[in-house]
């Protein structure tokens, strides 16, 4: 088994008080725990990818135009991580070791238009563990297309999030009994 962390989404958009889409409160409470997930993963060598969605400025295509305010728009100070986990990134500048990875995204799955199945099956990885926000909504699409993928899964629940407690409560529950996923909180 080799396992590989995927950050779903710890934007400032997604995040910060003043984000354009935030889960606020509820999202900054996990930033503990998904920087001590984070640094696990780092300190063992694990691969780490930051799954980050982006939008255009003005992008009239995108299907979430109609969904959502805009947010997460490139270049902007919405699309950088949020609090320790942007420090933990600012380390290392331009000079990333090789187990950690950026993929921008611009669906709610991390593997929709992205390398990311690639890149998990050149190194092996057969368990993903996912943190991040929203639990309803970019972990679960991302889970559900990791378990179709036969990958196995990890949610950490106290490090995921969501701005619909209803919807998160849902989730969890719906990634233990229809993904077979490990739920788990603490290391």
């Amino acid at each position: 088994m080799k396992e590989a962390l995927i950050v779903v989404d710890y934007t400032n958009d997604f995040v910060a008080s003043d984000g354009k889409l935030t889960c606020g409160e509820p999202g900054q409470n996990i930033e503990e725990r998904l920087a001590a997930v984070l640094l696990d993963f780092h300190q063992n060598e694990k691969d780490i990818f930051f799954a980050v969605d982006v939008h255009e400025e003005n992008d009239l295509y995108h299907p979430e135009t109609s969904l959502f305010p805009p947010h997460n728009i490139r270049g902007t100070n919405g699309r950088q991580q949020y609090g320790r986990v942007q420090s933990f990134i600012d380390i290392f500048g331009e000079e990333w070791p090789n187990h950690l990875h950026w993929l921008d995204k611009t669906r709610y799955s991390a593997f929709a238009g992205t390398p990311l199945e690639l890149k998990l099956r050149e190194r092996g990885v057969t368990d993903l563990h996912l943190v991040g926000v929203c639990t309803d909504i970019c972990i679960l699409h991302t889970a559900i297309d990791g378990y179709n993928r036969g990958f196995g899964l990890v949610i950490h629940k106290d490090a995921v999030q969501s701005f619909n407690a209803k919807g998160h409560a849902w989730a969890l529950d719906h990634f233990q009994h229809c993904l077979g996923a490990s739920v788990v909180s603490g290391m």
